[in-house]
């Protein structure tokens, strides 16, 4: 991990597109409560998410998992890591109770990853989605999963649970994969995780962070992976380096780059993308599932 970035790369200034409001609206500080009382996580403020703000504001938040402690050290990620507390037997319905209380008709479930558990955390996957089902019955649901370390027959219980969307981020390009403190294996574990989703005929989806240092040439090549692994959608967004002790920013991107990976991205195969400088894993994520909803009713009624 980097703690002392070049003078060069420090020296990199935020663009004003990425300036984002201060919370000050009553929505944002009653989900900040909401949380508080069931002891609930979200990835919103766990990693540092700069779009807390607008989604708190609007009712909507990312639930975290699992806990709040990852056992891995990815050098672009603000969760805490370190050694994992027990699993909450009452996480899965203080989710759902809390989903219901926001009024949230498709509900994001991620998490921390857990290597310390014998199933990765995919049972508590498991739970969570039926308590959701049980609570809030018309509710899509989308998970956010970690790799489960490989694991297929974890994979498989999440997928029997039948989340209407999966999710798994591949994160950057494989040749970036040293530079975010993961195994270059782990790109190609990623994209399995992908693959075999889609063969169980799951809606399948991914994010890319950019700004990490990766070449068109790389970035591209995540596009065709990604597209030949089946993914159905995709989500690009920009890098911002949590704290000065993680993976420093190589390059912003402007907003109209963001819109020319989009066009190409759809040409590698992807049903649709998400880009932007500020968009992440779960942002507008209910629009995106919708759009794809719609574009497959209307191919399907074209044939």
């Amino acid at each position: 991990m980097i703690t002392h970035p070049p003078e060069e790369i420090r020296s990199v200034k935020k663009p004003s597109w990425l300036k984002v409001p201060f919370p000050s609206k009553s929505g944002f500080f009653s989900v900040s409560s909401l949380l508080e009382k069931h002891n609930l996580h979200t990835i919103c403020r766990s990693a540092k998410c700069p779009n807390i703000a607008e989604c708190w504001t609007a009712k909507t938040a990312t639930f975290l998992i699992l806990g709040n402690t990852c056992t891995r050290g990815c050098a672009f990620c603000a969760v805490d890591k370190g050694i994992p507390s027990p699993l909450s037997e009452e996480e899965p319905k203080d989710v759902a109770e809390a989903a219901a209380t926001l009024g949230l008709s498709h509900v994001v479930v991620t998490s921390v990853t857990r290597d310390d558990l014998p199933d990765g955390g995919a049972s508590q996957f498991v739970r969570t989605v039926q308590a959701i089902r049980k609570r809030i019955p018309g509710a899509t649901i989308e998970v956010l999963i970690p790799d489960f370390g490989g694991n297929n027959d974890s994979l498989r219980q999440v997928a029997l649970a039948a989340p209407d969307i999966l999710n798994h981020n591949l994160e950057t390009t494989e040749a970036l994969y040293p530079k975010i403190n993961r195994p270059p294996a782990h790109y190609r574990r990623s994209l399995g995780v992908l693959r075999k989703a889609k063969e169980w005929r799951m809606v399948t989806k991914s994010g890319l962070m950019i700004g990490l240092g990766e070449t068109e040439e790389d970035l591209f090549r995540a596009f065709a992976d990604l597209g030949q692994a089946g993914c159905d959608l995709l989500t690009i967004g920009q890098y911002l380096q949590p704290t000065r002790g993680h993976a420093p920013v190589s390059k912003y991107y402007a907003p109209q780059e963001f819109a020319r990976l989009k066009d190409v991205a759809l040409g590698f195969g992807l049903s649709d993308v998400e880009s932007g400088p500020l968009v992440r894993s779960s942002f507008h994520a209910h629009e995106l599932y919708d759009n794809y909803k719609r574009n497959r009713k209307g191919a399907a009624c074209a044939t």
